[in-house]
């Protein structure tokens, strides 16, 4: 299974620390955001690795990251030219995935989490697509699945009642499917073409599972007060383990 590593956006809610970089450069803990991500996939026997990210910093991904050597993986370099959303990235990727399935890390989701057994469940699989569930404290902050009788019944942004406290977070397998059905979204309200209507196509079409993640998860990205949050998480981790 091949990965693809979304590290694009102007990170504007984290300015001015943004200003003169990409968010997934900032420091998390005692390493780079960006290295996150890539742990986990490296760990978890993804070793080729498409990173996509805008074209302000895209040599800074570069001289950072070289060829992957350094990581034990192959690394291949895209830009998104425009802040076209999560699913817009994705379509990307197409001729790197050559229709193989493939997972989708979000370059600012950090966790505790070992993807090994989930990635082996979902190439099992053989089709589909599978997201990745947290349960987390205040769910109306984020997307939600219901899920019952061991099944995903609905997926709700932003709840503004209760739903479930399971939040769809930054990581997600797909097959190669998912690129004929990017074509034909259309943006939403924000001018995006949003990764939660790619989720929902393939739940009503019966072709959707999920794993939940247990241990600590943090949005290094989301704002100043989740950066911090997520190097606190990340050195009390470090430091256990």
């Amino acid at each position: 299974m091949k990965g693809v590593i979304l590290a694009g956006g102007t990170g504007s809610r984290l300015a001015p620390l943004t200003k003169v970089t990409n968010k997934h450069l900032l420091p998390v803990y005692d390493k780079p955001m960006i290295y996150y991500p890539i742990e986990k996939l490296v760990a978890a026997g993804v070793k080729d690795i498409l990173i996509i990210s805008g074209p302000g910093h895209a040599g800074h991904f570069l001289n950072l990251l070289g060829s992957g050597k350094e990581f034990g993986a192959r690394f291949m370099y895209d830009i998104q030219e425009e802040a076209s959303g999560i699913a817009g990235a994705v379509a990307l990727a197409e001729r790197f995935v050559d229709g193989e399935p493939f997972v989708v890390h979000l370059g600012d989701n950090i966790f505790a989490a070992d993807l090994s057994d989930a990635f082996k469940e979902y190439e099992a699989q053989g089709s589909g697509a599978r997201i990745f569930l947290k349960e987390v404290e205040h769910p109306e902050q984020l997307g939600v699945a219901e899920v019952q009788n061991g099944k995903i019944v609905r997926i709700v942004e932003k709840p503004k009642e209760y739903v479930s406290n399971l939040a769809v977070i930054g990581v997600y397998c797909y097959d190669a499917t998912i690129f004929e059905f990017v074509k034909t979204l259309k943006p939403s309200a924000r001018g995006e073409l949003e990764i939660t209507d790619v989720n929902q196509w393939y739940l009503e079409k019966q072709a959707l599972t999920y794993s939940i993640l247990e241990g600590w998860w943090g949005d290094g990205g989301e704002s100043f007060d989740s950066l911090l949050e997520a190097g606190r998480l990340a050195a009390e981790f470090r430091k256990k383990n």
